[in-house]
C-alpha cells in the first residue's frame, strides 16, 4: 500500500500515491472552494497543495483510504480557515452577520466569515461532542457518506446517523444565533 509506504518514508511513494488521489482531493476541494461562496482566491488546486504543503514532512499515521482523504479534508479545511482569517483581517469590526447552514447574503466577504462562523461553531462542538464533530466534519467537509464515516471511526452506521442528527441540530442552533 502507497500509503503505508509513504509514512515508513519511501518517497518514491510520494508520487504514484499523489497520482492515485489528486483527482479525488481535487474534487473535496472544489466543494470545500464552494462552500466559501466564490469569496475565496483560492482555487481547488492551490487548496490541494496548500494542504499537501501540511502534510509533507509530517509523521502521519493513516490507517486506510478513507483516514486518508479525512485527514486531507481537515488540512484543507485549516488552509481556508488560515486564508479566510488573513484576508478578514483588516475588515474586523462590521456589524453583526446572521448565519446559517445555508448561504449567507451579506457582503462581499460572507463567505469567508460564515467559514469563521462555522469553524469556530466546529471547535466548540469538537469540545462538547469529539466523535459529534469528527463526524459532522467527514460528512461535510469531507464529502463522505455514512458507511465511509463509519469506517474511518470504527462504529457502527447507526452511531453515526445519531451523531449526525445531534451536531447538525446543536450547529444549526449555534449558527442561527447572532455573534
Amino acid at each position: 500500500m502507497l500509503l503505508q509506504a509513504w509514512r515508513e518514508g519511501d518517497g518514491a511513494a510520494f508520487s504514484p500515491l499523489f497520482e492515485q488521489a489528486y483527482g479525488e482531493l481535487k474534487r473535496i476541494a472544489a466543494g470545500r472552494v464552494q462552500q466559501v461562496s466564490g469569496d475565496s482566491t483560492l482555487s481547488p488546486t492551490e487548496l490541494v497543495h496548500e494542504a499537501l504543503l501540511r502534510v509533507i514532512g509530517k509523521d502521519m499515521d493513516w490507517e486506510n483510504r478513507a483516514h486518508f482523504f479525512a485527514s486531507m479534508s481537515l488540512y484543507m479545511r485549516a488552509v481556508l480557515v488560515d486564508h479566510a482569517r488573513a484576508r478578514l483581517s483588516d475588515k474586523r469590526g462590521g456589524g453583526l452577520l446572521h448565519l446559517t447552514l445555508g448561504k449567507v447574503e451579506a457582503g462581499e466577504e460572507s463567505g469567508m466569515a460564515e467559514l469563521l462562523a462555522l469553524d469556530a461553531a466546529l471547535r466548540e462542538l469538537e469540545v462538547l461532542d469529539p466523535r459529534g464533530s469528527a463526524v459532522l466534519h467527514l460528512k461535510f467537509f469531507a464529502g463522505m457518506d455514512r458507511q465511509q464515516i463509519a469506517e474511518v471511526l470504527g462504529v457502527s452506521v447507526q452511531i453515526v446517523d445519531r451523531e449526525l442528527r445531534f451536531a447538525k441540530t446543536w450547529l444549526s442552533a449555534q449558527l442561527e444565533s447572532p455573534l
